[in-house]
C-alpha cells in the first residue's frame, strides 16, 4: 500500500492540486481552498487525479517518467525544433487525459470528476457536471474543435474526453486524439508524425521510381537528400543490388547540379518542402512525359532506355 501525505500550501490563493513524485511515497499538495471549495466525493476524484500520476511514473519500473523527463528536457534545449516541442506538449496532455480516467477509476462517477475540474478552474461553488457536458457538446456539433493548451488540455475537452471514455472505453480513442491532436500540419508534427511521414514517403518513392525511365540522376540525387542516405545506399534501399542501367549516382556525379549535394539536409522542415516539390515533378514526368522534355519513342520507354534530360 503506499503511503500518501497530503499538504496545504500557505502561497497561493489559487485552487489547485499537485503531486510530488518520490518513488514509494505519494505527496499531494493543496493550494487555495480546495479543500472548503469541492464536495467529498470531488476531493476523492482530485486525489485520485494526483495519484494516477504517481501509478503512471512508476510503471514499467519508471520508465515512462524517465521518457517524461527526457523529452522536456530536449524540448527545453536552445538546439531543439519545433518537433521537439511538439512531442514534449503531447506528452503532458496525454498526461492528464490519463490522470482525468484514474479519477474516474476512483469514483465510478464522471460527474464528481468534471464538477471538481470546473471548480478549480473557475472557483465556482456550485457546478452542473451534466449541463457543462451539455455545453462541451455544443462546441464540438459546432466545429472540430483541437486543444491549444501547453501543458494542460482545455476544462471542456478535459470533461468531454472523460465522459467519453467512460461511455465507449478504449473504442473512443480516435474521437479523443482528434480533441487533442488536431488536423495535423507540417509545423505541428511532432516525432512520431515524421516517423509516420518518413515511411510514407518512402512508400511513395519506391512506387513512383519503378520506371526505368525515369531513374535519372538528377531525380535519383533528390530521392538521396529525401532518404538522408548515402547515395550507394539509397540505390541498394530502393532498388536492392540492381544496378539502374547507365544511371551511376555516386555523389561524385551531383558536383555541377545546384542544391543536389547529400550533405547539410537534416533538417525535417527541408525535408518536407523537398518532399512536395518531388512530387510536383513525378507527376508532371509520369502523367504528361512530353511537357518534361522526354522526347523518346514508346520502343526506348518499353526497353528500360535512360533519357537524358537538358
Amino acid at each position: 500500500m503506499l503511503p500518501v501525505t497530503l499538504y496545504q500550501a500557505q502561497n497561493s490563493l489559487m485552487p489547485n492540486a499537485a503531486l510530488y513524485f518520490i518513488s514509494g511515497e505519494g505527496h499531494v499538495v493543496f493550494s487555495g481552498p480546495v479543500l472548503s471549495l469541492l464536495t467529498p466525493e470531488e476531493l476523492k476524484s482530485v486525489i485520485g487525479h494526483e495519484l494516477a500520476h504517481y501509478h503512471l511514473w512508476q510503471w514499467e519500473q519508471g520508465e515512462l517518467h524517465i521518457v517524461d523527463q527526457l523529452v522536456q528536457a530536449v524540448a527545453n534545449d536552445p538546439r531543439a525544433s519545433s518537433s521537439h516541442a511538439e512531442i514534449a506538449r503531447r506528452f503532458q496532455l496525454y498526461t492528464e487525459i490519463f490522470a482525468d480516467r484514474g479519477s474516474l477509476c476512483v469514483t465510478g462517477d464522471v460527474n464528481p470528476g468534471v464538477a471538481g475540474l470546473v471548480k478549480l478552474v473557475t472557483r465556482l461553488a456550485q457546478v452542473s457536471a451534466p449541463g457543462y457536458l451539455k455545453q462541451a457538446e455544443e462546441i464540438f456539433a459546432k466545429d472540430a474543435v483541437a486543444t491549444e493548451g501547453v501543458s494542460h488540455p482545455e476544462a471542456f475537452n478535459r470533461a468531454r474526453s472523460a465522459a467519453m471514455w467512460s461511455a465507449k472505453g478504449d473504442d473512443a480513442t480516435p474521437q479523443i486524439a482528434s480533441m487533442i491532436e488536431g488536423v495535423v500540419t507540417f509545423e505541428g508534427l511532432d516525432l512520431i508524425d515524421q516517423a509516420r511521414l518518413v515511411k510514407s514517403t518512402r512508400w511513395l518513392l519506391e512506387q513512383f521510381l519503378q520506371p526505368k525511365w525515369f531513374q535519372t540522376p538528377a531525380v535519383l540525387g533528390h530521392v538521396v537528400k529525401i532518404q538522408h542516405l548515402p547515395c550507394e545506399n539509397a540505390q541498394k534501399t530502393f532498388f536492392g543490388s540492381e544496378r539502374l542501367g547507365s544511371a551511376r549516382i555516386g555523389s561524385e556525379q551531383f558536383g555541377d547540379l545546384p542544391g543536389v549535394g547529400v550533405k547539410n539536409w537534416s533538417s525535417p522542415e527541408i525535408n518536407l518542402v523537398l518532399f512536395l516539390w518531388f512530387l510536383f515533378v513525378v507527376f508532371c514526368f509520369a502523367v504528361c512525359p512530353e511537357c518534361s522534355g522526354d522526347e523518346r519513342s514508346e520502343s526506348q520507354r518499353s526497353s528500360g532506355q535512360t533519357a537524358k534530360f537538358v
